[in-house]
């Protein structure tokens, strides 16, 4: 099939690449020309596991391409995506104009009958503003409006959409829900479920996942300040919860709480939907709380561990939200590093993949060439973003670097034992700290 998308951040480019891999003629749009001529050289403008491998295959093979040029984009295609961003407002709200500019740009230069697919993360009701935009900048036209939501996570996005656990189609008719089902016949075929629906039922469904796993994340967080304050381990008590299959594993690890563009984003605009239809959801603004909360408590960690903080040295490891990308987007890593900055500690930083935008972020954050060379000389260290190469540092060259031997593991996912036999207070979340003998 012959796919245009418009959009080429996390969600378009993944989705660009991964649909020509699977046998379709895609072409990519994004308004941002700099983007798109880095695209058009064969560059992924972020980093996501093996996307530049799938970019570079897709485009030689002539089943990818990429315009700043509706006119030359949108002509023909058979199902136009709409992967653009709806970033927060200042209340909250999802920012829809590029939505809105992209259903212009649809009305008045794709062919008409197209399938219009939105894939952006949009409040209930999005879809009625859009037919309405269709109607007004082409009342001659026949656009079929689908919604169909990522579930893809960052750090492996490409897994997950090659091989996702179920796709969600809302559509508003039959050509809609056909052009979904071919498009997507070589995942459904291998008998990826497909859960077929209203539009506003896909639209509901995306906000509602993504806060109830930021929901998931909190409540994990608010236990580990209950642990700390009766002495219990709240890995084993998530342990105990895990094992009943109502409630599962999934997203209950204590840390330093969720970033990047997604959650926090859309458990906001989630409550301001709440709000405009008239039924407040008063737990949405709880688990935002809890999360902010989360880096205080490891502030709080780092002030008990160095007594007065300016002055000092702490080395944070780890600066994107999350492994295996360089997004820093509402990093928990960069809001902690800020919140020391503040109180006047110098932080060095160190991050496999995050370091420049860290640093583009927070200009005052030194940044270190190696965890080694960041924990030279500091008072503290605090783990805040789970690389495998950092939960795989070595314990003794640790603590051969550092003025003050304290371990401050603000996600759980270190040997404490093995710090604490090399000489470190080993101080996790929701844990008992380890001291050495």
């Amino acid at each position: 099939m012959k796919v245009a998308i418009i959009g080429t951040g996390h969600v378009g480019l993944v989705t660009a690449v991964t649909l020509a891999a699977i046998g379709h003629d895609v072409s990519g749009m994004d308004a941002d020309e700099e983007k798109i001529e880095a695209l058009r050289q064969g560059r992924a403008p972020f980093f996501e596991p093996g996307l530049q491998a799938m970019l570079e295959e897709q485009a030689a093979a002539g089943r990818l391409r990429f315009s700043p040029d509706p006119r030359e984009t949108l002509p023909g295609a058979e199902i136009v995506f709409i992967c653009v961003g709806t970033p927060s407002t200042p209340d909250g709200e999802a920012n829809l104009a590029a939505v809105e500019r992209s259903c212009i740009e649809i009305a008045r230069h794709a062919d008409a009958g197209v399938v219009v697919v939105g894939k952006s993360t949009v409040p209930a009701g999005t879809a009625d503003r859009m037919r309405e935009t269709f109607r007004r900048e082409r009342p001659d036209g026949r656009f079929h409006l689908v919604s169909n939501p990522e579930f893809l996570r960052e750090g492996s996005a490409i897994h997950d959409t090659l091989e996702p656990d179920r796709v969600l189609v809302g559509a508003e008719d039959e050509a809609g829900f056909d052009a979904l089902r071919r498009l997507y016949a070589p995942l459904l075929d291998r008998g990826v479920p497909l859960i077929e629906t209203d539009v506003s039922t896909a639209e509901l469904a995306k906000h509602a996942s993504n806060a109830f796993l930021a929901l998931k994340i909190s409540y994990v967080n608010a236990l580990a300040r209950l642990c700390e304050r009766v002495g219990a381990d709240v890995t084993a008590v998530t342990n105990v919860m895990g094992s009943d299959p109502r409630i599962g594993g999934a997203f209950l690890r204590a840390g330093i709480g969720y970033g990047g563009h997604c959650f926090p984003k859309d458990v906001a605009a989630f409550g301001r939907l709440a709000d405009r239809l008239g039924y407040p959801f008063p737990i949405l603004a709880e688990i935002a709380r809890i999360n902010d909360e989360a880096v205080e408590a490891v502030v709080e960690l780092v002030r008990d561990a160095v007594w007065n903080v300016p002055g000092k040295r702490i080395a944070i490891l780890g600066l994107s939200f999350k492994p295996e990308t360089d997004d820093i987007r509402l990093s928990p890593a960069l809001a902690l590093a800020a919140r020391l900055l503040e109180l006047g500690a110098e932080v060095a930083g160190y991050d496999p993949r995050a370091a420049a935008n860290a640093k583009a972020e927070v200009p005052d954050l030194v940044i270190a060439p190696d965890p080694y060379a960041a924990a030279e000389g500091a008072h503290a260290i605090v783990l805040a973003t789970e690389w495998s190469e950092l939960v795989e540092l070595d314990p003794g060259r640790l603590r051969a670097a550092v003025a003050q031997p304290v371990l401050i593991d603000a996600r759980n996912a270190l040997d404490g034992a093995a710090f604490a036999e090399a000489g470190f207070e080993y101080r996790p979340i929701g844990r008992p700290a380890l001291r050495p003998d």
